[in-house]
């Protein structure tokens, strides 16, 4: 499966999805699934307390989409347009991105995650990046199995890498970097 650019690349549209830059008005679907603490938990990012950062994080995303080809998305459903998650790239450099996505608990384990990095991944190279990488907590294996499945190599380990805010230890944790390299 590809992804089809249907315009600028902050909107994607796959067979299930349609992956496009946050909005306003999306600021309660958001923070149904940023504020759920099994969502959040092997996330980078501190879990939502209240719509306050739910806003912040819309500021967030509307500043990366003025400051480079590409930014957060949202994945919103074909079907009947409910917001399932969220995905993008964060760019570090012209040619090296990162990625990630998250989804709300009624939607795993259906392929969205896939089908959603399907598409993120098809527009990274339409962008020039040569690097694309995703960075996931070592106890976190439905993540490392999405990467894996979708082509990204796993190139190892990074030792006390990160601080995951929503778990009890604050110290940082392990790390499985994965990539995908043109």
């Amino acid at each position: 499966m590809t992804a089809k650019q249907t315009g600028p690349e902050e909107r994607l549209e796959t067979e299930r999805l349609v992956l496009r830059a946050p909005r306003r008005q999306d600021a309660d679907a958001i923070f149904a699934f940023a504020s759920d603490p099994e969502v959040t938990r092997f996330l980078g990012w501190q879990r939502h307390t209240s719509l306050d950062d739910t806003r912040a994080f819309l500021e967030m995303s509307a500043a990366a989409w003025s400051d480079s080809p590409a930014g957060p998305l949202v994945i919103e459903s074909r079907a009947d347009g409910r917001v399932l998650g969220s995905t993008g790239l964060s760019f570090e450099t012209p040619y090296r991105a990162v990625t990630g996505y998250v989804l709300a608990r009624p939607h795993w384990g259906k392929g969205f995650a896939s089908e959603a990095l399907a598409a993120v991944v098809a527009s990274a190279a339409r962008l020039g990046v040569q690097r694309l990488y995703a960075l996931c907590h070592v106890a976190h294996a439905a993540s490392a199995r999405v990467l894996e499945r979708s082509g990204f190599t796993l190139e190892g380990v990074l030792r006390r890498y990160l601080v995951f805010p929503n778990l009890e230890d604050p110290s940082a944790q392990d790390v499985r970097c994965y990539a995908r390299c043109s």
